[in-house]
């Protein structure tokens, strides 16, 4: 039941959520056409609102616009993927050391009701959605808006190219592992271990897609997903 208080969300951005949603999960793929006139009919909008929800989506760095080709889904190589892996270490790291002090007891059990929902899980392409909510919830209590959205964007963007193949090759023992401990040094109030697990944590995942990317050379090819180019 909608709050008397919160107000309906505009046409565009009811558009740009369900978009980010398909290109998140891997249902509209890096390269695929983004096409004006087809999401018009598709969400019986205009192309008024369909043009602005792109824009949000190219600012997001989800959606590139090519000259003569139009908006597409964005993608990225190894590089790129490492850099941003850079500023999320960068940005998660700054974010914890603010919000470990400010935590509470219901912190703390957010993050660990998400954890319990990842072990649970046994589809492999939700264990995404669970480690971005994980990661979210763990820099929340910074209480840094700007800094949230910052994080939001660069978790998003690297989750969507590394995740996926990341557990298909490691599962998430390992992940689930390095989450725990985070919790229990977030508890002990330990922001100097927090600090450290979580760039370690962020940095075994470069590590792994770089692995990752050298095994897929070797057999000659790209490989599905991961290494996806613009």
């Amino acid at each position: 039941m909608r709050s008397r208080t919160s107000k309906p969300r505009a046409l565009h951005q009811v558009i740009r959520d369900a978009l980010r949603h398909d290109i998140l999960s891997g249902k509209l793929p890096a390269g695929h056409q983004l096409r004006q006139d087809a999401l018009a009919t598709q969400f019986n909008a205009s192309r008024i609102p369909v043009r602005e929800a792109l824009r949000q989506l190219e600012s997001e760095g989800l959606v590139v616009h090519h000259l003569n080709r139009g908006a597409m889904v964005a993608g990225m190589n190894v590089q790129q993927i490492c850099e941003l892996l850079d500023i999320r270490v960068a940005l998660e790291c700054h974010a914890a050391r603010l919000a470990v002090p400010n935590m509470v007891e219901r912190d703390f059990e957010t993050m660990e009701r998400i954890l319990d929902d990842y072990s649970r899980s046994d589809v492999v392409s939700d264990w995404a959605e669970y480690n971005r909510q994980f990661h979210l919830a763990l820099s929340a209590p910074a209480n840094n808006m700007r800094l949230k959205r910052l994080i939001e964007e660069y978790c998003l963007n690297t989750d969507r190219y590394t995740h996926l193949a990341m557990s298909k090759a490691t599962g998430k023992d390992k992940p689930q592992s390095d989450h725990y401990q985070l919790v229990a040094a977030c508890r002990a109030r330990d922001v100097g271990k927090v600090v450290s697990l979580l760039e370690e944590h962020i940095d075994n995942t470069r590590k792994e897609l770089l692995a990752t990317a050298r095994e897929q050379q070797m057999q000659g090819g790209d490989g599905p997903g991961l290494l996806q180019l613009a």
